[in-house]
């Protein structure tokens, strides 16, 4: 199994996220299932998880309210689109 240093596995990232896995893979001769594996795990890496906090659950209490008040307006507009089509058609 081949190894490769840490400084290369960033400038393969960097160049994969600029042409894509694919053509680094290819440029690089780097398996594209080891280049989309370095990927994942910079991702999961890079995830931050909010504290468990008086303020973040007040926020995701705000976002979910405001999700609601998006997917009601979004119906009325879907009725409405239907209204007027109908209206065109006659």
């Amino acid at each position: 199994m081949k190894r490769y240093d840490k400084e290369f596995k960033e400038q393969a990232l960097i160049l994969s996220d600029e042409i894509g896995v694919k053509k680094t893979s290819e440029q690089l001769g780097v398996l594209y299932c080891t280049l989309a594996e370095w990927r994942k795990q910079r991702t999961r890496k890079t995830i931050i998880r909010p504290k468990d906090t008086k303020e973040s659950n007040d926020e995701v209490t705000r976002l979910i309210k405001e999700n609601a008040e998006l997917k009601k307006a979004n119906s009325i507009l879907k009725d409405a689109l239907g209204f007027f089509v109908e209206d065109r058609k006659r």
